[in-house]
């Protein structure tokens, strides 16, 4: 009996030792070497200090800054456990809302989110990924046009020309790789950093 479980008990520790340790600890290693910075999360430093990460959304509520999409994730309630609270860009309850387009209250929050954009900028139609969540919740980027309409808001805030704005997004803006794949994006958190360095010259 022995020698017919002898064969399996190898392949198990063999199979074991190679897809559980060997492998991870070779594409750890090869991704330390040769994508240092993403394999350590994409981070994004000021003044020597981590802010966030390219890959990951925050929340800006401030009308001096650009913000980004809705975010759909929750958080536990901390008065109950066993309710559920928004909490925007929580990375460790990644998803999206689920509703479908003819749920009522998507409508209804769209509808409002459209309303008080219009608000700021009643001239332009208002961007579709300013008032829908991502699926992830965590969408760090917006388009280019979300980024140019929210420039009278910030103008006025700041009182920086719209023109040097549109210029500041122009410059923010990664275009798709190759011309091909993808769509032009704007990094939020990057683009309000660089409208910071902006604001203090």
């Amino acid at each position: 009996m022995l020698r017919e479980i002898r064969p399996a008990l190898v392949i198990l520790v063999a199979l074991t030792l190679i897809t559980g340790l060997a492998y991870p600890l070779a594409i750890t290693g090869l991704a330390q070497a040769l994508f240092p910075r993403q394999a350590n999360g994409s981070l994004i430093e000021r003044d020597g200090k981590v802010v966030g990460s390219e890959l990951i959304g925050q929340s800006f509520t401030s009308e001096r800054y650009f913000q980004g999409r809705p975010s759909a994730t929750t958080g536990p309630d901390p008065a109950d456990a066993t309710k559920t609270v928004p909490t925007p860009y929580n990375a460790a309850n990644s998803g999206g809302s689920n509703l479908g387009p003819t749920n009522k209250a998507l409508i209804d929050r769209v509808k409002e989110e459209t309303a008080k954009l219009k608000g700021e900028n009643p001239s332009q139609p208002v961007p579709i990924d300013l008032v829908t969540t991502s699926a992830s919740g965590l969408d760090p980027d917006i388009s280019p046009p979300a980024a140019m309409f929210q420039l009278p808001r910030i103008a006025r805030a700041r009182n920086i020309p719209e023109a040097r704005l549109r210029q500041l997004v122009d410059e923010q803006t990664k275009r798709p790789l190759l011309g091909l794949f993808g769509e032009p994006r704007v990094n939020v958190l990057a683009l309000n950093l660089a409208l910071d360095r902006l604001a203090a010259h």
